[in-house]
């Protein structure tokens, strides 16, 4: 059953439209009562009124996630994704332009209609059911609509994060908070251990002064990178990579991030589902995909609660066993440790077998990653064969799908002018690798928002998940559920991988740990 959510009307799909007295009680009510799949134009502006008021929902369909992985399916990638968009393409009227609203914004517009919304959903539902494997689309377009939830319930729950120990961190690494405007101490003295290295005035933070510089020196320089400063010889260079290190601790997670991003002891950051082109996710601001090491001693758990952390074990090798139907990589793959099972192949080497699997997933040849790769192509032949006819389409220009549907981007017209010049065999490499990637990465990214699919409907009440990077999720759970939480993600991961994969001998383990706080989970 589906149910339209628009504004504050609630249209049951086949049904007369309401205005309840109040949206969320309905929503409360419904949900209560024939768990139905909740329809709206776009989870990040409908869901988090409601997660504000308590109500939760098993499970939705957000048209505009929908209509983006139907565009890209349909080789449509740059056009706008949203219902208003999809609903002006369907009749053929003028596409409105596409672009977020910003808070606050003045004479914003009214959201879609209950009517505009299910028509929307008709078409998409059409779309879905024309395709291939129409099946396996449909588990992509719940998962990552599922995710869309999840993303909204995480900003409302936020990480626990304790600002006391944050600038104390802050302030053993930098110094003592400064004013605005003004550097902490050790920056400013690393600054000027620069200057002094080069005899006059220098801001590290300006690349063009530190190119300059350095070439006054004797020195020529094109960029400021880590890896080409560390390749000179200079007085300049040791406090310069110093500064760098800590400037972008500084500016990325400093005393003003944690103004904006903490509040009421949480992290609060924007997830941005599908944010990447591979299906990962990213944040609007906060920077929860790259919290530094350091930072995660400020990552601490409520009192009588535990943090459990939980990554999944070589997750991208065993996505390529798996779609490939490699045999003997299976086997290899129903092992805990994945490359100690695959060294006997590789001389007995576990690093032989690591350098092998992933030169075959990323295109590395550098080093000894051509001999290990004959031997993968010998002893693993679907898996070596699958992810090389991917990066032969890319090289030619041509698209792939992950193992639900995602699609890859066309090449662009940039790409085009590159490869039929004289950098033609570069950049058809370039693009093979990434196809080559897209295939695994992508498929690994379906198999972790199945993972969360689950998983939140798995947990006890009140563990919440707090976090989720890639391959990883994070419980904030009081510490007598630990156990029920480390048994509910190990089961989350075996129902993902039967949904995607059906009955396969690849085993996905998730390494799982209960800590109070997050530096300790690794």
């Amino acid at each position: 059953m589906y149910v339209v959510v628009a504004g504050e009307r609630v249209l049951p799909v086949g049904g007369a439209p309401s205005r309840p007295a109040g949206l969320a009680e309905a929503v409360r009510e419904l949900e209560a009562g024939q768990a139905p799949r909740w329809v709206w134009a776009d989870t990040r502006e409908a869901y988090p009124p409601l997660v504000e008021e308590g109500v939760r929902v098993a499970r939705c369909h957000d048209l505009a996630l929908t209509e983006g992985l139907l565009l890209a399916y349909e080789g449509r990638h740059r056009e706008p994704r949203s219902a208003r968009a999809a609903h002006a393409r369907l009749h053929g009227l003028p596409v409105p332009d596409e672009r977020p609203n910003e808070p606050g914004t003045l004479f914003a517009p009214e959201p879609p209609s209950a009517e505009l919304v299910a028509e929307v959903l008709d078409d998409q539902l059409r779309r879905i059911a024309a395709l291939p494997e129409p099946g396996r689309f449909r588990l992509l377009v719940a998962a990552e609509s599922a995710g869309a939830l999840v993303a909204a319930e995480m900003t409302h729950e936020g990480m626990p994060w304790r600002k006391d120990v944050h600038d104390a961190l802050l302030t053993e690494l930098l110094g003592p908070r400064p004013v605005h405007g003004m550097r902490p101490a050790k920056l400013q003295a690393l600054a000027d251990e620069v200057a002094a290295a080069f005899g006059h005035p220098v801001n590290p933070d300006s690349a063009q002064q530190i190119v300059k510089a350095f070439k006054g020196a004797g020195v020529s320089l094109k960029t400021t990178r880590q890896w080409e400063l560390k390749q000179i010889e200079h007085p300049a260079v040791a406090p310069l990579l110093a500064y760098k290190e800590l400037a972008r601790l500084h500016s990325a997670h400093g005393w003003a991030w944690a103004d904006q991003w903490v509040h009421g002891g949480r992290f609060r950051p924007e997830y941005v589902v599908g944010g990447v082109v591979s299906g990962r996710w990213a944040t609007n601001g906060g920077g929860a995909l790259q919290i530094p090491k350091v930072m995660r001693q400020a990552v601490l758990a409520d009192d009588g609660w535990v943090l459990v952390v939980a990554d999944a074990a070589q997750l991208e090798p065993r996505v390529l066993a798996a779609m490939a139907g490699d045999g003997r990589l299976a086997e290899a793959a129903g092992e805990i440790d994945l490359y100690s099972a695959l060294a006997r192949s590789f001389g007995g080497e576990r690093a032989n077998a690591k350098i092998a699997m992933l030169s075959a997933m990323y295109g590395g040849t550098s080093g000894d990653a051509s001999r290990l790769l004959a031997v993968l192509r010998q002893r693993f032949p679907k898996a070596y064969q699958f992810v090389e006819d991917a990066a032969k389409a890319g090289e030619e220009g041509r698209t792939v799908r992950t193992w639900l549907g995602r699609t890859s981007p066309p090449p662009s017209e940039r790409w085009k002018e590159l490869v039929s010049g004289p950098e033609g065999v570069r950049a058809a490499r370039d693009r093979g690798r990434f196809t080559r990637n897209f295939v695994v990465q992508g498929t690994a990214a379906e198999w972790a928002l199945a993972l969360l699919a689950v998983l939140r409907g798995r947990l006890p009440e009140p563990a919440g998940l707090v976090f989720f990077q890639h391959d990883e999720v994070m419980v904030h759970c009081p510490a007598e559920q630990a156990e029920e939480v480390t048994a509910a993600i190990a089961a989350a991961a075996a129902e993902a991988t039967r949904l995607l994969f059906g009955h396969t001998p690849v085993r996905f383990p998730m390494e799982t740990v209960a800590v109070g706080c997050y530096a300790d989970a690794k």
